[in-house]
């Protein structure tokens, strides 16, 4: 492997790229038409960035763990292809380059909260949560659920209602996404030491959570058309992806195979992707008449 696949490998690009992904549905959600340009694109790679230097701090903390799991045993620091100095420098570099454009060319409000976004992911939830308490996920799941957030801030310069309810969405997911996951990989995470719940109240304990965060999901991901946020359109394709993501938790309390749990995660990926994708095109299906009428009316500042 080159340095520099390595060094791509230290940002997790496809970790990354789903969270760009909903930080860029969230600009374009934030605005009746196209968001601005210049914050737009300013703000995507602020945003990339940001995500990027957590990323490289989060194979910074977790290189212990990383040499002991199977899926992680081929990081570039588990394998000592790189060292902790140059990640550490890496991931400093890519943070002060991500706080420098946001501030700059965006706006200081969404610099700030990429900033605690990334203070939280990288350091409260990989270097405490994620060994404290079998609710890491739970807890340090909202600096994960941020991108929208940032997005949305990035090209109207404030908050509102509307940008945290798709904060919402995300956290209410992420728990049996990764779940799912951590039922497949529980031996790692047993070796690791790193108290998952799946490793410390067992598996059909988490299957059941598993089902409980997906019914609160599906609850959860009608808001946006009971809020006026979204349409039909978006409601009929949140429901129909919520049916899918109901049917994969309950066939996952009795699954026919060890390998069911990474289809339930693979499906939660794709469940995300497709629902942002759905808010996106009812956005601007909608009357535009009343996208401006709603967002003065629910602003936050």
């Amino acid at each position: 492997m080159s340095v520099a696949s390595q060094y791509l490998e230290l940002t997790k690009p496809r970790v990354v790229a789903l969270i760009v992904f909903t930080a860029i549905i969230g600009m374009f959600l934030a605005v009746p038409g196209w968001p601005p340009l210049r914050e737009s694109v300013a703000g995507f790679i602020g945003i990339w960035l940001a995500a990027a230097s957590a990323a490289a701090i989060n194979h910074l903390i977790d290189q212990r763990i990383d040499k002991l799991m199977a899926r992680t045993a081929h990081r570039p620091l588990a394998t000592g292809a790189l060292t902790p100095a140059k990640v550490l420098a890496f991931a400093v570099f890519l943070g002060a380059l991500s706080m420098t454009i946001l501030i700059a060319l965006v706006n200081p409000l969404t610099a700030a909260l990429t900033f605690a976004s990334l203070i939280g992911y990288a350091i409260v939830y990989t270097a405490w949560l994620k060994r404290a308490t079998p609710q890491n996920i739970v807890i340090g799941g909202v600096a994960g659920a941020a991108p929208p957030l940032l997005g949305w801030t990035a090209v109207t310069g404030h908050l509102h209602p509307y940008a945290l309810l798709l904060v919402l969405i995300i956290f209410v997911w992420t728990p049996p996404h990764f779940w799912a996951l951590a039922i497949f990989r529980r031996d790692d995470y047993a070796r690791a030491m790193v108290p998952m719940l799946p490793v410390t109240h067992g598996v059909e304990y988490t299957r059941w959570h598993v089902l409980y965060y997906t019914i609160l999901l599906v609850i959860v991901s009608v808001l946006p058309y009971l809020t006026g946020m979204s349409g039909m359109f978006y409601l009929g394709g949140a429901l129909v992806l919520g049916a899918g993501f109901l049917y994969y938790a309950i066939v996952l309390l009795n699954p026919p195979s060890a390998l069911f749990a990474m289809k339930v995660f693979n499906y939660s990926i794709i469940y995300l992707m497709a629902l942002f994708a759905f808010l996106l095109i009812d956005h601007y299906i909608a009357t535009p008449t009343l996208q401006r009428t709603l967002m003065p009316l629910q602003r936050i500042g």
